[in-house]
């Protein structure tokens, strides 16, 4: 069992050696959490080498493996599990980054946002201790704005970018509507003219902006002069290539290669979906891999195929019919007569084996987005920011709960001895 280490905020003298051990890490057990169980039939290549774990994974329930989908480091299975389980869980731990206190704020700034979401934008804004007092914040893929209106409450501008004309303008009647003194500019911020919305005197925020859309900031912000900034990353498999471009010479000198899959890892947990989301999920992945039997034998090639996202009223179509129209959608021979209810069966029993045994790539998902996200800061740091990385909400408001907070490094000025 994992046990638990000190947790502490991370500064510029801890980033880079944080950075090494994790890359250390994800590089020397890539073969344990690259491959992904729902695409590898009948067998994980790591099964081989460690089968008492495969075999101890395989017997459990799918209950099991729902019961400790959060909590992995905690599972008492077999070798080699306990031992990666404590050494990710060590290299995982970060400190909470220290709140401000609450400020009193109209109930109608938060009256059109869900309430997880507004705890978010509260623990992000109270998470913002900056040298110097913000003059005039830029809300980075601002949605309507509900971040940008929080901080400019207390003071100073606000210019809020959107991609949506929708959101944009209901963030301006919103903003109009609540007396904040804020500009909301339709903008595509990959766009080459991104560069024009951002000058020296903004704060840049973003809350969960997506993939390319922190990097492209944290570019674009270093190049502007902004003395200050905070970022919370989010979804970091929204990228335009094939495979992650690292932003830190750290990072572009490690011999990790991330794929889009890959990246999709430390979005893999959940901590909201109620039961009923929970029981779709677990149909439709269960009638997934049924089908993926079904597909290896209509195509006599024994291999995965990807399949769409189907609309949620697939489930509602019998068994049967769900893999003939899928068969048919992937321009596969038609299925002859079988037994169907084996065949779900089998989808479901296959779906517990796949759920516990990705309980051992789940142990690298925190270390994975972690690495991600000390890139993120390195680069920061070589640019000339003071960079701190610390948690701003709990695990259960959001696991996307990093926030790197940056300020520019300003010479002492220097005196001269007569």
């Amino acid at each position: 069992m994992a046990t638990t280490s000190p947790a502490y905020i991370l500064h510029n003298a801890d980033l880079l050696q944080r950075f090494q051990a994790l890359d250390s890490f994800l590089s020397e057990h890539q073969a344990l959490w690259r491959p992904r169980p729902f695409v590898h039939y009948p067998q994980i290549p790591w099964e081989a080498e460690h089968p008492q774990l495969a075999a101890w994974l395989r017997a459990q329930s799918l209950e099991h493996a729902e019961a400790v989908h959060n909590q992995p480091h905690l599972l008492q299975a077999p070798a080699p599990f306990p031992q990666l389980a404590c050494k990710a869980h060590e290299l995982s731990q970060v400190g909470e980054l220290p709140h401000s206190p609450a400020t009193f704020l109209p109930a109608r700034f938060s009256a059109a946002v869900p309430g997880r979401k507004w705890q978010q934008i509260d623990a992000f804004a109270r998470s913002l201790r900056f040298t110097q007092t913000p003059q005039h914040w830029l809300d980075w893929c601002a949605g309507k704005g509900h971040l940008g209106r929080h901080l400019a409450h207390g003071g100073g501008t606000l210019t809020c970018l959107e991609y949506d004309p929708q959101l944009v303008s209901s963030g301006l009647q919103l903003s109009h509507k609540l007396g904040i003194n804020a500009k909301h500019i339709e903008q595509n911020v990959l766009a080459d003219n991104a560069a024009s919305q951002l000058q020296a005197q903004h704060t840049p925020v973003a809350l969960h902006a997506c993939g390319e859309l922190h990097t492209r900031l944290l570019q674009l912000a270093s190049q502007a002069g902004c003395q200050q900034l905070a970022i919370a990353p989010c979804c970091y498999n929204r990228i335009s290539t094939p495979t992650y471009q690292a932003l830190s010479t750290s990072a572009q000198a490690s011999t990790l290669q991330l794929s889009i899959d890959d990246l999709g890892l430390p979005l893999s947990e959940t901590v909201t979906a109620g039961a009923k989301v929970r029981r779709q999920r677990d149909q439709s992945m269960a009638r997934r891999l049924a089908f993926d039997l079904l597909q290896r034998q209509l195509r006599g090639i024994d291999e995965y195929l990807p399949t769409p996202s189907l609309q949620p009223a697939w489930l509602d179509k019998p068994f049967a019919d769900y893999c003939k129209d899928l068969a048919a959608l992937k321009q596969l021979p038609a299925p002859m007569q079988r037994d169907w209810g084996h065949l779900e069966q089998q989808g479901w029993q296959r779906l517990a084996e796949v759920r516990n045994l990705e309980l051992l790539r789940n142990l690298f998902r925190r270390p994975l987005e972690l690495w991600l996200v000390l890139d993120c800061a390195l680069f920061l740091q070589e640019q000339g920011f003071r960079v701190r990385l610390g948690s701003f909400c709990t695990h259960q408001q959001s696991p996307r709960n990093l926030l790197l907070l940056a300020e520019r490094q300003h010479k002492l000025p220097t005196t001269c001895c007569g």
